[in-house]
């Protein structure tokens, strides 16, 4: 059993959070960050050349991480590679230790920093969670056999504020077919709504981590409303940052307001700090999630 499955079914109210390997070969910062958060986050996101800008590959990041006794979650993305590809590099992860997954189908290329670069797309989130699942059961996608099988906790992603909701709950529910055990979303700011998507989703008994970006500014907030499809934060969030004299300890009682609104309605809460990782435990502390796990 994976080690962030193991968690989920301890009730325990699960802790994720995303790290980017570097672009380039120096890892200091980034085991910097997992080692001060080691204490108030259960797995870490390795993200695979996040917003398709080019990056260290995340497989061999993971690697890494368990040897300095830290979790991560390995993002598999169909964007770089083939099916052929993917399924290799699976392989190589399990070899390597990792036991957690989170699928995706990936950013287009031409929104990064190599434009003119070739989008694969071989496989979609879908897609790869059904090689995954054939892997798992000691067989590539051709159905040919493995010698040895590999064995995951396999998520994939979620979006609760979808402008066509049935259709992204109908595409859940495909991927809980394909094989996810559980799901990390799009940021959620809106506690009244995401409620209303997890009661929608309850039937599938699966368990979702809630995503949250923090907001480091106003302009930040209207620029997620105008560029990220799926998110809406709200005017009134937006107007608490345009007027804090302290924009960091608001962001804080922001992030941890809703993490105490949505608590009892998810398995836990997925944090993309987008380089303010140092302010996770200010989160987690003010939320009360850190008094509440003895952490």
């Amino acid at each position: 059993m994976s080690n962030l499955t193991e968690l989920m079914n301890s009730k325990r109210f699960v802790v994720t959070a995303e790290l980017n390997p570097p672009k380039g070969a120096d890892l200091k910062s980034l085991f910097g960050h997992a080692d001060a958060l080691a204490d108030s986050v259960d797995a870490f996101n390795i993200t695979d050349s996040a917003s398709s800008r080019m990056a260290m590959a995340p497989v061999g990041v993971a690697h890494l991480l368990l040897s300095r006794g830290i979790t991560p979650i390995l993002q598999v993305t169909g964007r770089d590679r083939n099916r052929i590809a993917i399924q290799a590099d699976l392989l190589s992860a399990h070899a390597l230790g990792i036991t957690d997954l989170v699928c995706m189908t990936g950013d287009p290329p031409n929104a990064g920093d190599h434009p003119e670069a070739k989008a694969v797309f071989d496989l979609s989130g879908v897609a790869i969670l059904q090689a995954i699942t054939a892997l798992q059961a000691g067989q590539d996608m051709m159905g040919n056999p493995l010698t040895g099988a590999p064995s995951f906790g396999v998520g994939a992603v979620v979006n609760p504020g979808a402008p066509d909701l049935d259709g992204e709950i109908q595409r859940m529910e495909q991927k809980i077919e394909a094989g996810a055990q559980f799901f990390q979303t799009q940021a959620v700011y809106e506690p009244d709504v995401f409620g209303e998507f997890m009661d929608a989703v309850r039937p599938f008994n699966v368990p979702v981590l809630a995503g949250l970006i923090m907001l480091k500014s106003a302009s930040m907030a209207r620029w997620l409303n105008s560029n990220l499809p799926g998110i809406s934060v709200p005017d009134h969030l937006i107007q608490e940052m345009e007027n804090a004299d302290d924009r960091v300890q608001k962001s804080v009682e922001i992030s941890a307001r809703i993490i105490r609104d949505i608590k009892g309605l998810c398995a836990g809460v997925h944090i993309m700090p987008i380089g303010w990782e140092s302010r996770i435990p200010r989160v987690l502390h003010t939320s009360g999630i850190t008094a509440e796990r003895g952490s």
